[in-house]
């Protein structure tokens, strides 16, 4: 049985949550509570194994309880968010202070009773998560004010070596791990991340403010450029096609796949006709298996391909999926991919 801890500033919203989640059979409510004040408290005596948490509260608002509850006791915590710009900052701020996903905040009653069954998904999923201890040095904010230096670009790169990275549950903080530890002259690198609208360009701004690499939102038709990372947009698919001698993005409105828009299935089987031998793949944290079977005809095209070892994600699902399936060349710890995929890209460019 999963307990939930419902956090929330509004009546109307805590007892849909209350509702959703006591009519599950595999569920039920270890509290509800206004305010993060009251559920520290809750937390000691009814041990929830999720929490659900409003990111704007009066008294301590959502950051503030989650710093506190991953230095003491760490739990999968699902952040409801707006889906305003501040509201997208804050909900990434979180997912990199240890929060497993995020979730909008209906802006009707017309909406509530259609997101019941993703809520219920993404609380499931949580319940799986590993989640680790956040010490006092996260509580920074990740710089945003003054961006790391770039490499000058003025040209597309040739159709050499190109990057592909799929992530979902774990994927904002297994990304921007790996994405700061790469030099600006890398491969350019696409990135299909399960997000919603409204907060991959955000994602996009914050990661480029503390990369050496160009790190943006994918643009239909825009070549691909050395030095560059492209995010698939929330709500969208992300492909590479190759033109004459050089790359271009794609990013379509086709339908979802594997139950996700951006999925990683189209991402890795477009990589695997445009870029062939010369692409490289890698599966990150997530739930389900999107992109396994995709990842397994990357690697039969000759690409090099890499998933994420289960002891270092957060969900090891995608990535389980593709071992199982052996599409995964490699399987590798979250702290060795930046330096294994440094070697792929000096080997690819000799």
């Amino acid at each position: 049985m999963i307990r939930v801890l419902v956090i929330d500033d509004s009546a109307v919203m805590r007892a849909f949550l209350a509702r959703v989640i006591g009519a599950q059979p595999d569920m039920e409510v270890a509290g509800v509570v206004p305010d993060p004040l009251l559920a520290i408290e809750r937390v000691r005596r009814h041990a929830p194994d999720v929490i659900t948490l409003d990111v704007e509260m009066p008294g301590m608002n959502g950051l503030d309880f989650l710093r506190k509850l991953m230095s003491v006791k760490p739990l999968p915590v699902i952040m409801i968010s707006s889906l305003t710009r501040e509201g997208a900052e804050t909900t990434l701020r979180a997912l990199e202070l240890g929060a497993v996903d995020y979730f909008p905040k209906p802006s009707s009653f017309q909406e509530l009773d259609g997101v019941g069954a993703d809520i219920v998904e993404k609380i499931r999923t949580a319940a799986q998560a590993r989640v680790k201890r956040h010490g006092p040095a996260a509580s920074g904010p990740v710089p945003l004010a003054a961006a790391t230096p770039k490499p000058a670009v003025s040209r597309a790169a040739a159709a050499g070596t190109v990057i592909g990275i799929g992530a979902s549950t774990g994927g904002v903080e297994a990304l921007r791990n790996i994405l700061t530890e790469l030099p600006g002259s890398m491969p350019p690198i696409l990135i299909a991340q399960h997000m919603l609208p409204g907060f991959t360009e955000t994602f996009a701004r914050r990661l480029d403010a503390i990369c050496e690499m160009t790190v943006k939102q994918a643009d239909d038709g825009e070549d691909v450029l050395q030095g560059t990372v492209y995010v698939a947009p929330g709500g969208r698919h992300l492909l590479l096609a190759r033109r004459a001698n050089r790359y271009v993005v794609r990013v379509t409105d086709d339908a979802p796949v594997n139950r996700h828009r951006p999925s990683v299935d189209p991402l890795f089987r477009s990589m695997a006709e445009a870029a062939g031998e010369r692409a490289i793949g890698v599966m990150l944290t997530g739930m389900g298996g999107d992109g396994a079977e995709a990842m397994l005809a990357l690697r039969q095209a000759g690409a090099r391909t890499i998933a994420q070892d289960e002891a270092s994600c957060v969900v090891f699902g995608m990535p389980r999926q593709a071992i199982v399936l052996g599409a995964a060349g490699e399987v590798l710890g979250l702290a060795d991919m930046a330096r294994r995929l440094r070697e792929m890209a000096a080997d690819g460019a000799a």
